[in-house]
């Protein structure tokens, strides 16, 4: 659901990067949080969205002061969700999204999804392992041909991604700028072309 980003002042507030879609929903009063990897849990006391940037404030009640709140620093929270009544059905999670092959028009392999990330309201995908070598597809209509990760493959108009171009960012492939919000985890979902959209994924799974 989120990732702890950093401390606000001494009773244990912590800022929360939103890696869902639903923060209103997942980070409500009352609302169970667990730790990545770990049984704690966490029970949501107050959340609000930070006024002057990205991010959510979140209290939790086993959290006491800002020294207990230090051990929270850079983990991932969780949520249990049931996968049958959580998602619809044109819908996925991020890591079912990772793996798909990513196919030109003409059938041609490109890569595979090796990873998702956020930039500004739309999902990217990480490409990485085909004849173009690195690339990002961004999970908008016009780009996305076909999108089934149920089915393992996603299919893209290679020609809109101009990948006999230079990369964007003048670096060579493998050695991309790190994005500045983690790409563990989920987000907004972003029109798609015919098929399933990507949503709420990553660590929260079922």
């Amino acid at each position: 659901m989120g990732r702890v980003r950093g401390l606000h002042g001494l009773r244990g507030v912590v800022r929360v990067e939103v890696l869902t879609d639903r923060p209103e929903e997942r980070f409500a009063a009352g609302s169970v949080l667990m730790l990545e990897g770990g049984p704690r849990r966490l029970t949501v006391a107050s959340a609000s969205p930070v006024a002057d940037g990205p991010g959510w404030w979140l209290s939790f009640r086993e959290v006491k002061g800002r020294a207990s709140a230090e051990s929270l620093r850079d983990a991932f929270l969780e949520i249990e969700v049931d996968r049958a009544t959580d998602l619809g059905p044109d819908e996925a999670y991020w890591h079912e999204v990772i793996g798909s092959r990513v196919r030109g028009r003409d059938g041609r392999v490109l890569g595979t999804v090796a990873d998702v990330y956020r930039a500004g309201e739309a999902e990217v995908y990480v490409v990485r392992g085909g004849p173009p070598g690195e690339f990002d597809v961004p999970a908008v209509r016009g780009i996305v041909i076909e999108f089934a990760p149920r089915g393992g493959e996603i299919v893209v108009d290679e020609a809109v991604l101009d990948l006999a171009g230079p990369p964007v960012d003048g670096l060579p492939p493998g050695e991309r700028k790190p994005h500045r919000w983690s790409r563990h985890g989920k987000g907004r979902p972003t029109p798609q072309a015919d098929g399933v959209e990507p949503r709420d994924g990553g660590e929260g799974g079922p």
